[in-house]
């Protein structure tokens, strides 16, 4: 036989090309949030992995994936970001959170020099103008 079967080699990259479209979903960071719901658009995107800071409903503030005290959250923060070059940071807060308490780790980012902060919401909340929600 002088023809190579390409037949097992396609079967094979086909299933590969299945497990990786359903696991890239799944390799998104977060920790379960329960985000307010807005009309706003999104904010344009980057190259690079936006640096996100979280506040949990239970109060835990989280950069990425990693629980952080307070009090080490910005000695942190500037490292991380002395290695990063954006300076765009996303704040995600659970909707049970105390406006108040955002407001705190929002405040000592901004007072640290964290100046491009960008609050992260869900879609489809209302819009106040008269019109429906959605």
């Amino acid at each position: 036989m002088s023809e190579i079967n390409v037949t097992p080699f396609v079967d094979v990259m086909l299933v590969l090309l299945i497990i990786f479209m359903v696991a890239a979903p799944l390799l998104t960071v977060g920790v379960p949030v329960d985000l307010p719901e807005t009309n706003a658009q999104a904010l344009p995107g980057s190259e690079e992995e936006p640096l996100t800071v979280t506040v949990a409903a239970d109060g835990r503030v989280l950069i990425q994936t990693t629980e952080v005290p307070r009090d080490t959250l910005i000695p942190r923060l500037r490292a991380i970001a002395a290695e990063r070059e954006g300076d765009r940071l996303f704040l995600r807060a659970d909707t049970g959170i105390s406006y108040g308490e955002v407001m705190q780790v929002m405040g000592a980012l901004n007072a640290a020099g964290f100046n491009n902060i960008g609050l992260v919401t869900e879609t489809g909340g209302p819009d106040f103008d008269g019109g429906s929600e959605g």
